[in-house]
């Protein structure tokens, strides 16, 4: 018997990253069951729902990380497991993911900001960028344009080990945007942030959104999910239970347990 994904699209749409009845487990646990959804260049979609229901998992098998036990993942139409190791590495460079946790380099801001580029370009991203610094641009006026995004750019020679854990989650969310991905993943980007970092990284997520970028954030905070998403997603025991405009969603769900959910209740 087949499923319909809860927004009613029995597939996933061709244009964007796209989850297409993902199943996923491990040790021999289920994870994600049935999940369909898409990110949409230029919007912010808003996976909440309680902890460990799913959110990381999905991003991961949407960056790549993960082979899904089943389903498919989609970029522009294209199943990406389905292509050869090379193709699905070009693929991957269309993806940056954030993580809760910033890890950084013992290094400084900017060569942290420009780890992505060194490590992700193709030989054509490397004669493009010799070319550029021939004519004056390239790598550094590219990750000087993504700290000033996170508002660092004056901090570029800043020792890393010495950046707040606010600023340093402003430094991995740069490193991200630095080789222009189609498509960015955060995983509760902000949770252990001050609200100066939050706003900041919130802005970012606009920049990135008005820059034509597909942003999918997992985020416990469903007031931030309210302020930055065009679309949200509610998870819950590994399945979407609810997606659609955020207005719709925290106004009027169509399905009782995301009301529940949204209202404070315990459903899990």
């Amino acid at each position: 018997m087949s499923h319909q994904p809860p927004d009613g699209e029995p597939r996933a749409e061709a244009a964007g990253i796209a989850a297409e009845r993902l199943r996923h487990g491990f040790d021999g646990e289920a994870v994600l069951e049935d999940v369909t959804v898409t990110v949409k260049p230029g919007e912010t979609l808003a996976v909440i729902g309680p902890s460990g229901t799913g959110k990381t998992t999905l991003l991961r098998l949407l960056s790549l990380f993960y082979r899904p036990d089943g389903g498919t993942v989609r970029i522009d139409g294209t199943d990406v497991w389905s292509l050869s190791k090379r193709e699905r590495l070009e693929a991957r460079r269309r993806v940056g993911m954030v993580f809760q946790e910033a890890n950084l380099f013992d290094a400084s801001v900017r060569r942290n900001a420009s780890y992505g580029l060194r490590v992700r370009r193709d030989w054509r991203g490397r004669l493009s960028a010799w070319l550029a610094r021939l004519n004056g641009g390239g790598k550094a006026a590219k990750v000087t344009d993504k700290l000033e995004i996170v508002g660092l750019e004056d901090d570029a020679g800043r020792d890393a080990a010495s950046l707040s854990g606010g600023e340093a989650q402003r430094v991995a969310f740069a490193r991200a945007l630095a080789y222009d991905p189609d498509f960015l993943l955060l995983d509760e980007p902000t949770s252990d942030l001050d609200p100066r970092n939050t706003a900041v990284i919130e802005e970012a997520i606009g920049a990135a959104r008005s820059r034509g970028i597909g942003v999918a954030i997992a985020t416990h905070d469903m007031h931030q999910a309210e302020r930055i998403a065009d679309r949200v997603a509610v998870m819950l025991g590994g399945r979407l239970i609810e997606v659609g405009p955020t207005d719709q969603v925290f106004s009027d769900p169509t399905d009782p347990r995301a009301r529940k959910f949204i209202e404070g209740e315990l459903v899990y």
